[in-house]
């Protein structure tokens, strides 16, 4: 029997936990002081490394004894940063590269703030969490906010790309 840390996190999912609190932090940080996600800064290395750590450690996490929307969130993330990378060092995408590498790495935010908001809210207050289950109505419309938020930073990020001419 494997023991739980009092957020009944097994020990890969502190660790899990732990690392992607310092991948929300940098992602903010970055996106605070750059405007953007990129691996040429040192907060868009740290990011982009967390991310894939926390991504890769959250596919051996079954909270639910079975792969669930989190898996498939996780492979969707990787698609998409792998897409990102392809357009930052590549010219697949010829003029839009830009466009699409740093739309991409903000996307991977928008990803990761899924089950940050649906894992806080179903594990704080440890014993008496906010929310009660992962399957809740109360996040739609969370998750929906978090789209448009997303939406509202592309767009400022695609008219600061237009403005600088890239």
């Amino acid at each position: 029997m494997t023991t739980l840390t009092p957020f009944h996190l097994t020990p890969l999912g502190l660790f899990h936990t732990l690392v992607s609190l310092a991948c929300v932090v940098s992602a903010f940080m970055a996106l605070a002081r750059y405007k953007e996600i990129s691996p040429k800064t040192r907060l868009g290395q740290v990011y982009l490394g967390t991310l894939v750590i926390t991504t890769l450690t959250g596919f051996p996490i079954f909270r639910h004894g079975k792969a669930g929307p989190p898996h498939v969130l996780g492979v969707i993330t990787l698609v998409v940063l792998t897409i990102a990378a392809f357009a930052e060092t590549t010219r697949l995408f010829g003029g839009a590269s830009t466009y699409v590498k740093t739309i991409s790495y903000s996307m991977t935010v928008f990803f990761l703030m899924i089950p940050t908001v649906t894992e806080t809210l179903t594990r704080v207050p440890v014993g008496a969490p906010i929310v009660a289950s992962p399957e809740s109505p109360v996040f739609g419309p969370l998750y929906a906010a978090l789209l448009v938020i997303f939406l509202i930073g592309a767009g400022l990020q695609v008219r600061t790309l237009r403005r600088r001419g890239r």
